[in-house]
């Protein structure tokens, strides 16, 4: 049986069905009421049958498997030039960390008999969400803003999902998706709001994990728009700790975009941005509002983290110096490795510090 949802806030539990709420009606985000994790002694990475992908660790989620590309184990690879190691989400087959997501949240829709899905993206989730639906065979709204990257659009429209292009800013087009929630157009598949989509964010700290022989690293550097793979990289982390895996979780440190960082704003911390106008090189991250901003809140507390705001000039040369090294990312994802640079320049991570930085999409999604 599927999972009900309860409130954090104030406990009230809603029964699973197609009919399920988006949200509490105090406002609040909904999670699982089921909290599952293994017991014992996990297995070592060379003796886990990984051709399942992030399913791998099914014992971890309150979603039963059913529509998948087998994603996920995405390499860890050593980057010494960047004295880090490179988590390369960009390999997913829409070329984004939000598959993770995507497959958790239709196995969670087909879970639920869903017929109808909505979704509202910069594009990445978008595209992500209406690849998904096509394998599971539900039928898939997709807003975008007006001036969705082609590529991401083009994503959108093969795979036979219908893209509701909306004029403004990246908070017009939630509205316009959550107006048609309300009316009943579609079962909200929400990569900011739907505790299905974290589900399958927080294997990439299993991952993690289990690729660094069930330790974890001193940090994780990550983007932060909604917190997706921020809040997932948290829960997985506590999860691995409260299972007895690991004895600990790492500083969970995000990266902002200038003009775009209402989580260092929150904070009173500081930004790169020279000339004070913001930064649109970052649009997977153009979020002023996010949709769980008090648990990323709580997350950065709670690992000793922090998150500082970059403007354009050290995205564009951390961009730059990842294209000559091999890494074919996008834009977005440049701004959690220049934040790595800035994070050592202040001292918050020390020399010799053992740190992991998410790759977060391909740079294929800008063509």
């Amino acid at each position: 049986m599927p999972s009900d949802l309860t409130c954090p806030n104030c406990d009230i539990i809603y029964e699973a069905g197609p009919n399920e709420p988006w949200r509490c009606a105090c406002g609040h985000a909904l999670e699982f009421t089921e909290r599952p994790h293994p017991k014992g002694e996990p297995l070592p990475l060379h003796s886990l049958d990984t051709s399942d992908g992030l399913w791998t660790f099914f014992e971890f989620l309150p979603i039963e498997k059913h529509v998948t590309f087998h994603e996920g184990f995405t390499p860890l690879v050593d980057a010494p030039e960047w004295d880090a190691q490179f988590k390369l989400e960009y390999v997913f087959p829409t070329g984004s960390f939000k598959d993770r997501g995507a497959t958790t949240t239709l196995s969670r829709a087909v879970e639920l008999g869903v017929d109808k899905i909505i979704e509202d993206s910069s594009g990445n989730a978008g595209a992500a969400i209406a690849t998904y639906a096509a394998r599971a065979g539900i039928e898939a709204d997709i807003y975008v803003p007006a001036n969705v990257k082609q590529s991401k659009l083009m994503t959108i429209q093969r795979a036979d999902a219908r893209p509701v292009r909306i004029e403004g800013s990246r908070q017009d087009v939630t509205d316009a998706c959550i107006d048609a929630v309300e009316e009943g157009e579609g079962w909200y598949a929400s990569h900011a709001w739907n505790p299905a989509f974290y589900a399958g964010t927080m294997t990439v700290a299993f991952e993690i994990a289990a690729q660094k022989g069930w330790t974890v690293p001193d940090a994780v550097v990550l983007p932060l728009g909604h917190g997706t793979l921020f809040l997932g990289a948290y829960r997985g982390f506590s999860l691995l700790k409260e299972a007895g895996i690991t004895d600990r979780t790492p500083r969970l440190l995000g990266a902002q975009a200038a003009g775009y960082a209402p989580i260092v704003d929150e904070l009173g911390g500081a930004t790169t941005d020279e000339d004070g106008e913001g930064t649109d090189i970052a649009d997977g991250i153009k979020i002023t509002e996010p949709a769980r901003k008090d648990e990323i809140l709580t997350a950065i507390d709670a690992t000793d983290g922090d998150a500082i705001a970059l403007g354009s000039d050290p995205v564009e040369t951390a961009l730059d110096r990842l294209h000559r090294g091999g890494f074919y990312v996008e834009p977005t994802c440049a701004v959690a490795p220049a934040a790595l640079e800035e994070y050592r320049e202040r001292g918050v991570l020390e020399e010799g510090a053992d740190v992991v930085v998410p790759l977060t999409g391909s740079g294929l999604k800008t063509l």
